[in-house]
């Protein structure tokens, strides 16, 4: 029945004051006087309202993830709408940010709603709003965790999930720092969950994050194959295709840590001359190609990877807490191979840089299967500053204080604790006191970490 005939019928037949029949309909008191002083009953027709599409609206749902995510993280860690609207950006979104505060600001005035109404806590979420509150507080630590240790670039590893990245890459702008990751391949040998069930897919998400996150501002994408085993050949190749397609991005993987990993290859590659020939033969070894581990290369592989400019990522508290064997700094220096400190916290122990040149010595001492030597102090933080910079390609961005470097560094307190205080009050030159830092420092050491010329979060809430 037309609101007009009800209209009509409440006020003509059943007596109903106009008023109160405008109130029932939803309707004003004077369009309701007005139709009832009509001859004729005709219902008015209104112009039809043009639907408006947003440009916000294909990207309404993620934004709506991200801030139910922020309701599970303390005050302190939440991301802020300013740097949603610059992932969003990243991510293609071409309006202005005010689409993007109304959103927001209607979506929390709903939640509040809700909220008032709702007497109970709920003990169970969707998959996907649990994954995203549980990668943004573990992403989020871990690179609070980085910056308390003095770290401003890394190269890590993502999980398989694409969703993943996302949340780190997001959490990295957030704070400015450099970082470069990328989603974990592996379709074969993998447990369930952590396996790329589709190949095919696992390959068009890899250029879909590259697309999205690749050079906005500090950030960079790894094409990230997890180890030769975990990937089929298929998967190897199609990474391959993806990093010639894509030359800047970095290459990522694993290589010669150990002999029994060294044999699984042999048997799943038998056509390969070596384990990195792997990865050769796939289109995996380039300038920006990043291989952990680099224990059990021969001398054609140090000279392959120093040929083509490939860097080994040494990974020293990994290696001596798995047991796995020691880093030849000799054979690596006389190939001329590039390489770089990294904590390999997976396997590793510490977050720390002076954990891990502490650990460098050692491993450079041991004299299994080769001559063992000595590393110059200025040597150890050379890997892990300029060195580690050079290794990733980014010499002349990060890693020093030449002028038109990125001002990222930090702010040493070498009397952090007593022992510190009394043994580097007793230096006589200055690789003594780099070397009582290599020896005897952690976390504590660093006063202030910088970024981009300013301190981090944590510094300025403690300096608050």
């Amino acid at each position: 029945m037309s609101t007009l005939r009800k209209l009509r019928r409440l006020v003509l037949r059943d007596g109903v004051s106009v008023r109160e029949a405008s109130r029932r309909l939803g309707i004003s008191r004077n369009t309701a006087s007005k139709w009832l002083s009509e001859p004729e009953m005709r219902e008015p027709k209104y112009p039809k309202r043009v639907k408006v599409v947003s440009v916000l609206g294909p990207f309404e749902e993620t934004l709506a993830r991200w801030l139910k995510a922020d309701q599970h993280r303390n005050k302190r860690e939440r991301r802020g709408i300013k740097a949603m609207f610059e992932a969003l950006r990243a991510m293609g979104y071409g309006g202005s940010r005010g689409p993007v505060y109304r959103f927001a600001q209607q979506w929390r005035l709903e939640q509040d709603h809700n909220a008032r109404g709702a007497g109970f806590v709920p003990l169970s979420f969707e998959l996907g709003e649990a994954f995203q509150a549980y990668a943004h507080e573990v992403t989020a630590f871990f690179m609070d965790e980085l910056m308390r240790h003095g770290v401003t670039t890394a190269l890590c590893f993502a999980t398989a999930h694409p969703e993943s990245v996302d949340v780190f890459m997001a959490e990295a702008q957030q704070r400015r720092l450099r970082m470069v990751t990328g989603k974990v391949l592996q379709d074969r040998h993998s447990p369930d969950g952590l396996r790329d069930s589709d190949t095919a897919l696992s390959l068009r998400q890899t250029e879909d994050l590259i697309r999205r996150w690749h050079g906005v501002d500090r950030l960079g994408y790894a094409t990230t194959p997890r180890f030769a085993p975990t990937s089929s050949p298929e998967q190897l190749h199609g990474a391959g295709e993806i990093a010639q397609q894509f030359p800047d991005v970095w290459i990522q993987s694993h290589v010669a840590e150990n002999l029994d990993e060294i044999r699984w290859v042999k048997e799943l590659f038998p056509e390969a001359r070596s384990y990195l020939d792997v990865y050769d033969r796939a289109g995996l070894l380039r300038q920006r190609s990043v291989y952990a581990h680099c224990i059990y290369l021969d001398e054609a592989d140090r000279c392959r990877m120093a040929e083509v400019g490939a860097t080994a990522a040494v990974s020293p508290t990994s290696n001596l807490f798995l047991g796995s064997g020691f880093f030849d700094y000799t054979a690596s220096d006389a190939a001329s191979l590039r390489y770089g400190l990294a904590s390999d916290v997976g396997g590793g122990t510490s977050f720390s840089p002076f954990r891990t040149m502490h650990a460098a010595y050692t491993v450079a001492r041991q004299s299994v299967g080769h001559p063992g030597i000595s590393l110059a102090p200025e040597h150890l933080w050379w890997q892990h500053t300029a060195g580690a910079a050079a290794a990733l390609d980014l010499d002349g961005k990060v890693g020093n204080l030449l002028p038109g470097c990125e001002a990222d560094f930090v702010v040493l307190n070498p009397k952090a604790t007593p022992l510190l205080a009394r043994r580097t009050a007793q230096t006589e030159t200055l690789a003594e006191w780099l070397f009582a830092m290599i020896v005897l420092g952690d976390e504590r050491l660093i006063a202030h970490t910088v970024v981009q010329g300013q301190l981090s979060h944590s510094d300025m809430a403690q300096n608050h």
